[in-house]
């Protein structure tokens, strides 16, 4: 994909520090970016300075801080993967008779000590980067820094000696994945939870952490449209360091420090990168990218309505920005999955137009003097097991109700309220359900503040259904859990909490808002 493929621009720095590029084969990641992750890492724990300081000092010296030749000490990495359960990856290292995470000298050719802690991982326990992305807390930068003792190894003329590992934390992106250890160096890889592991400092890290095991977007990016089958798209500098140089991409960027939100982030890089300040910018989609390490990428795809001349844009990054219909873009050189997302635009957005059928009037050609206000109309669906209720917890980016739990939901296209459901229980939790087998159970009619454009909520229950809730569209949901109809969870959604209880009590309508 585009933009959404890079990271922020102090990120990339840290990652991949800039080299010419005949050189970076060469050269093992340099003093300034091991004391850039030194100084941010401080600036979460400052009170491990005292520890950490005999390597500020050495990073002053001309020693090379990564040559395991550097006595008495120098820098190693280790890889800490955590899977979707809150385990974490540890083999036994033959050398020191040790549960460990995979990890190891800083090699030629690694340009960050991030990279070789995804090579060691990789060497190790045989997986690949792609299999893996960063955290939202942590991205680019250790969890922990350790000291390690090491004793003197006569066999290969070592005298003892201190490690200071980087610990980088990685998040499995699929469920299932296959450790093949290297025998001559690891043995018996086991997924341990965060209080099983064996360092002190990383486990007190990894319990405090707050990590549940969920993948979370840490790129925004923009799919602009004008509205009438138009898509923006931004030419990226030919440029070394650069994800897909000279392709043509999405506007987008990753999120830094300040961005309160992924919403945030996406606007804040329209505005640094060419000017634009959309009005409503609404999620679409959650898209697993590659970047130039090999991790994957998460990356929130933001769609937004613009129709101005891209000429007049003062574009700070890249070559150009252009429009572009959908029938032409394949003769690009484009990323076929930036393609294909913009192609599942087109296609929702032509399911979503409504033209007058046989003549009528659309709301906006009402005769003079009507006061009629069009609702906008949403389908819910009532799934209930032995007293529990099925809810989805919303992504927290989600334009709605972040972080918030709430009925499967979606609002009505050109189709009936009941198909709707039935495509929405499909669509989003890979549930079957028969319109037979569903009923209304539930009405309400509200209005989020006096003046907003009203709502009308249909809460279907369905009676039987194929299948178990599952995670389809994780841009919008991000897990579905049972929950006792008499003890529901919060945060949740108010007119949600409202309709259950409207049903258990065997009310058929419910107003809220209005006054």
């Amino acid at each position: 994909m585009p933009q959404e493929r890079t990271l922020t621009r102090e990120r990339r720095r840290l990652l991949h520090p800039a080299l010419p590029p005949t050189c970076e084969a060469l050269l093992t990641p340099s003093r300034a970016h091991i004391r850039d992750l030194v100084t941010a890492y401080l600036e979460r724990h400052p009170t491990e300075a005292p520890l950490l300081s005999p390597l500020l000092r050495l990073l002053d010296e001309d020693a090379e801080p990564t040559s395991r030749s550097t006595m008495p000490g120098h820098i190693t990495c280790s890889a800490v993967v955590v899977n979707h359960d809150r385990r974490v990856l540890l083999v036994h290292h033959n050398t020191f008779g040790l549960m460990l995470a995979p990890g190891g000298h800083v090699e030629t050719g690694d340009r960050s000590l991030l990279e070789t802690a995804l090579r060691e991982v990789h060497e190790e326990a045989g997986i690949p980067p792609g299999a893996l992305c960063a955290t939202a807390t942590y991205g680019p930068l250790p969890i922990d820094i350790d000291v390690f003792d090491i004793d003197a190894n006569p066999a290969k003329g070592e005298g003892a000696h201190q490690h200071w590992d980087f610990r980088f934390v990685f998040q499995l992106v699929d469920r299932d994945v296959e450790v093949t250890v290297q025998p001559e160096e690891v043995s018996a890889p086991e997924w341990l939870a965060f209080d099983k592991v064996t360092a002190p400092q990383l486990r007190a890290k990894l319990c405090a952490s707050g990590l549940d095991g969920r993948i979370e977007p840490v790129n925004a990016s923009a799919l602009i449209h004008d509205g009438h089958g138009r898509y923006l798209l931004h030419l990226r500098d030919d440029l070394p360091g650069i994800w897909e140089p000279g392709a043509w991409a999405l506007l987008g960027g990753g999120r830094e420090p300040g961005d309160t939100s992924l919403e945030d982030t996406v606007r804040r890089e329209l505005r640094e990168e060419a000017g634009l300040e959309p009005g409503v910018v609404e999620p679409f989609a959650v898209e697993l990218a590659t970047g130039t390490d090999g991790l994957t990428v998460p990356v929130q795809v933001f769609t937004a309505q613009w129709s101005g001349d891209p000429a007049r844009l003062p574009l700070t990054e890249g070559v150009m920005l252009a429009w572009f219909h959908p029938d032409t873009m394949a003769r690009l050189r484009l990323s076929p999955s930036t393609l294909d997302l913009v192609r599942r635009h087109a296609q929702h957005a032509a399911r979503s137009t409504t033209a007058p059928q046989d003549g009528a009037v659309g709301p906006d050609r009402s005769k003079a003097g009507s006061t009629s206000v069009p609702h906008i109309v949403g389908v819910h669906l009532y799934l209930e097991r032995d007293g529990q209720v099925l809810l989805g917890l919303r992504h927290p980016g989600s334009a709605y109700a972040g972080g918030t739990h709430h009925f499967l939901a979606g609002h009505c296209e050109q189709e009936s309220a009941v198909a709707c459901l039935v495509r929405e229980a499909q669509e989003e939790a890979g549930l079957l359900i028969d319109p037979a087998d569903v009923e209304l159970a539930h009405v309400v009619h509200m209005v989020d503040r006096p003046g907003d454009q009203p709502r009308i909520g249909f809460v279907f229950r369905a009676r039987q259904w194929t299948g178990t809730p599952e995670v389809r569209e994780p841009d919008r949901c991000v897990s579905w859990s049972w929950w006792p109809a008499d003890a529901l969870p919060e945060p949740i959604v108010p007119y949600t909490r409202t309709a259950i209880e409207g049903i258990r009590a065997g009310r058929p309508y419910t107003e809220l808002g209005w006054t």
